[in-house]
């Protein structure tokens, strides 16, 4: 049986409003930490993945950040494939250490979107939603096709707006526990109720942050891992999943996408159900999309997720934790580094070092991101190497 690749060090930066940064020294910072962790210095680092950020749209944006580390490893490359871009970089640099190619791949991600862009950061980071030709003309927003997805599966399956909003005060009370996070304050459901209505019926506290912040992680060769500092976390499983980029020519149910086939993928390779696993990081640009993704992966049957949240099944101590972190709703969003950020967590959570947040016994972790409108998705499974 192949051995399989190790995550060896992670890292993140404080997550908000980071005045004096650039998207550069987040990168640098998140990478020197994700080093520092593993106990690496810059001549074991052999490969380099990073992401795409929208305050430095740099064509060749690894190329640059290696030039900035002052580091020439013999396999850079960017991925660009929207909030899915985290897992995906972890994906590619097992491959690459499982080849034989690398030894020690250094995935990084990170994005000042708040001090980058200012009041104009939705509008930058909607600039590209919508078929050019059919969609973009007619105004479409992100939270627009997101809530389309949402009023229709709340007509199929019944879930309903207490039961998003249930999500919402879920991650803000796993934030409140993290000393790096952008929203820590309580929320109730009434909170989130009587916020402004986005896109009906997604209120402004079921929409995810905008943030400043970074992170990294260290994916290493299955032997590299006896001599470094921290415990190894194996990636047992992964996969992806794609059906379409703009929501016209999503399937047509608006009810099944990638994800299903993503999370099977990975699961198979590491030949384990839903049922086994102890936590679950995933993807919330939205709270309808956690609730969506979370029954499309087999977690739960098909409306039966929001009663889970209501219930605290979904929190800490409950019966699946779920981005115990705080998530892209409290926690934080940065572009690439708000899935990365989900990946860092179930590391930790599998090393014990979530300090208030740890889930007890974490075994086996999955983690799961999406990118465009329920387009390109990807998912892992994680446990002890």
């Amino acid at each position: 049986m192949t051995k399989k690749a190790v995550i060896t060090g992670v890292g993140d930066t404080k997550v908000g409003v980071l005045e004096g940064s650039t998207c550069m020294s987040i990168h640098v910072e998140a990478a020197q930490a994700a080093m520092a962790d593993a106990g690496l210095a810059l001549d074991d680092i052999d490969g380099v993945l990073t992401a795409y950020a929208t305050t430095q749209p740099h064509l060749m944006l690894g190329s640059v950040f290696c030039e900035d580390m002052g580091i020439m490893p013999k396999h850079v490359s960017s991925i660009s494939m929207g909030g899915a871009t985290g897992t995906m970089l972890l994906m590619e640099a097992a491959a690459l250490v499982e080849a034989g190619y690398c030894r020690h791949v250094l995935c990084v991600t990170g994005d000042n979107r708040i001090t980058g862009h200012g009041p104009n950061a939705m509008q930058v980071i909607s600039s590209t939603i919508g078929n050019p030709e059919f969609e973009a003309p007619y105004g479409v927003t992100v939270p627009a096709c997101y809530a389309l997805v949402a009023q229709r599966y709340m007509h199929e399956y019944g879930l309903t707006s207490e039961q998003f909003a249930a999500v919402a005060v879920t991650c803000r009370k796993h934030a409140a526990l993290h000393p790096k996070a952008h929203k820590s304050k309580p929320i109730t459901i009434d909170d989130v109720l009587n916020s402004k209505m986005i896109a009906r019926p997604l209120h402004m506290l079921d929409c995810c942050l905008i943030s400043d912040g970074g992170a990294a992680v260290i994916v290493s060769a299955p032997d590299a891992a006896a001599d470094l500092k921290k415990k190894p976390v194996a990636i047992l499983g992964s996969g992806q999943g794609h059906t379409h980029e703009h929501i016209m020519l999503a399937p047509k149910s608006l009810d099944h996408f990638g994800c299903k086939l993503s999370a099977e993928t990975a699961m198979g390779q590491a030949g384990v159900t839903p049922a086994d696993f102890d936590l679950a990081e995933i993807y919330d640009c939205f709270t309808s999309t956690f609730l969506i993704q979370l029954e499309s992966m087999g977690f739960y049957e098909r409306g039966a997720s929001g009663e889970a949240a209501l219930k605290g099944d979904l929190e800490i101590g409950g019966k699946l934790p779920c981005n115990t972190h705080g998530g892209l709703m409290s926690f934080g969003s940065s572009g690439a580094a708000g899935g990365m950020w989900h990946a860092v967590e179930g590391v930790r959570q599998l090393r014990g070092e979530a300090d208030k947040r740890q889930v007890d016994g974490a075994e086996l972790a999955f983690v799961h991101n999406q990118g465009g409108i329920f387009s390109a998705h990807c998912s892992l499974v994680l446990g002890s190497a």
